[in-house]
């Protein structure tokens, strides 16, 4: 294996030139850089990361948490894709942690990465209340991010969706197309976004006067069987409804196949909204209308408040990303359009 000494004597410069070019720390010229990373690429040479570590006092690696539950999704593909390309463009590494079933798990996981000395560390919480992350946040130096949820002190530390307004508008614009007994199907209620996309359907049938019924109300599990577990129960009770919101396009999915197998049309008699706007929304029969979250802008915004938190920048407090819904061919006119 080269050593940094026999780049320096290719490149014909100091073992301490060199060592800045690596560090980024101290003023090089271009030219001076490029004599050094030719050499470095002719040499074969490998930096040994701790002793850079240790010399720089940066790992270069972002850390994040992310509950195992939530893996599964294009939603968290995205974010994760979108995360990982983001630091890579940035000269970092990302490691994924998994924050398992609790919020002590959770809890373990962000320290293990800031005992691995990462650079600092995203959460994406399910278990964790804002209070212990804020608490977390103020007890160490590494920059600390939490996505997909409001903190109460320290928000200029956090980015989230508007589930709630982004469900509040997805059932406005059932109810404008004529729908008024519109089922609404849950993520798992141990889940935050599931609770503020429950709570802008209630907002929404409240300020048109719709009255709120229960038994249009049926828990999910994000996935297309508890989606098509949903509608079979409601028609096994006889319930009335043309119009189901859906918490993503898993459960919506499985909607709309359990209503086609029952003999409903969708949407002649059936209208159907998810979220999370998966690739295939389009491609199915009928094109599933759906609400895309701005997960690339979020994570995006999250990894550069970090980046600038680390070089010492201005963060601003705007935390809010709102969502926009995506109609297609799943949504028709109900009972009451026109009216």
């Amino acid at each position: 294996m080269s050593t940094m000494q026999e780049v320096a004597n290719k490149a014909g410069v100091s073992k301490a030139t060199v060592s800045r070019v690596l560090s980024g720390k101290g003023y090089v010229s271009q030219a001076t850089k490029d004599q050094v990373y030719k050499a470095i690429e002719e040499a074969g040479y490998r930096p040994n990361l701790l002793a850079r570590n240790l010399a720089t006092n940066r790992s270069q690696c972002i850390g994040i948490v992310v509950t195992n539950t939530l893996y599964n999704g294009n939603y968290f593909s995205e974010l994760l894709s979108q995360a990982a390309q983001k630091l890579e463009d940035n000269g970092r590494q990302l490691i994924l942690v998994d924050g398992k079933h609790s919020a002590k798990e959770e809890q373990e996981a962000i320290q293990f990465l800031l005992d691995l000395q990462c650079d600092a560390v995203i959460i994406y919480p399910r278990f964790l209340t804002v209070d212990v992350m804020d608490d977390i946040i103020e007890q160490h130096k590494q920059p600390i991010m939490v996505a997909n949820r409001r903190l109460r002190k320290n928000q200029s530390h956090c980015i989230c969706c508007d589930h709630k307004g982004a469900s509040f508008m997805a059932t406005k614009y059932l109810i404008k197309q004529g729908h008024r007994d519109i089922a609404f199907i849950t993520g798992s209620l141990d889940s935050p976004t599931a609770i503020e996309r429950l709570s802008g359907y209630k907002e929404a049938l409240n300020q048109h006067q719709i009255e709120l019924q229960d038994k249009l109300i049926i828990k999910g599990k994000w996935t297309p069987a508890s989606g098509a577990a949903a509608i079979e129960s409601l028609l096994k009770d006889n319930v009335a409804f043309s119009a189901v919101l859906a918490s993503n396009d898993d459960m919506a999915i499985g909607a709309i196949k359990k209503l086609t197998d029952a003999g409903i049309a969708v949407p002649g008699e059936v209208s159907i909204i998810g979220f999370d706007n998966v690739p295939t929304a389009p491609y199915l029969s009928p094109a599933l209308s759906s609400v895309k979250d701005p997960v690339s802008d979020m994570i995006s915004e999250v990894i550069n408040r970090l980046i600038s938190m680390l070089d010492g920048g201005y963060l601003s407090k705007d935390n809010l990303f709102t969502s926009d819904l995506i109609v297609r061919d799943s949504i028709g006119h109900g009972p009451f359009w026109g009216k």
